[in-house]
């Protein structure tokens, strides 16, 4: 599995929210809606999950072990660091 495109969507300035991005797996997946948290203490991938009435929440879509999970996370992040790098970057010239 290799993650062959990686789209930040939607970028938040305010909130623990900071982005929605959309990913392409092997050209041939795509998952929308993955979140990046940022709780103060940490940033992490929060994958596309429904809510329900009693305000219970359940994964759509999320990797099956820690290694999977770490990897796309780390790739995903990496991705948002090197956007928003580009970003401060356009901004500053």
């Amino acid at each position: 599995m290799k993650i062959t495109d990686i789209k930040i969507r939607r970028i938040f300035d305010e909130g623990i929210l900071k982005a929605v991005v959309s990913i392409t797996i092997d050209k041939v997946f795509a998952i929308h809606e993955i979140k990046i948290i940022d709780n103060g203490e940490h940033r992490f991938v929060a994958m596309p999950s429904r809510v329900y009435d009693d305000g219970s929440h359940h994964d759509i879509v999320h990797p099956i072990g820690t290694n999977a999970r770490r990897a796309i996370e780390k790739i995903i992040l990496d991705a948002f660091d090197s956007y928003l790098a580009t970003i401060n970057r356009d901004i500053s010239a």
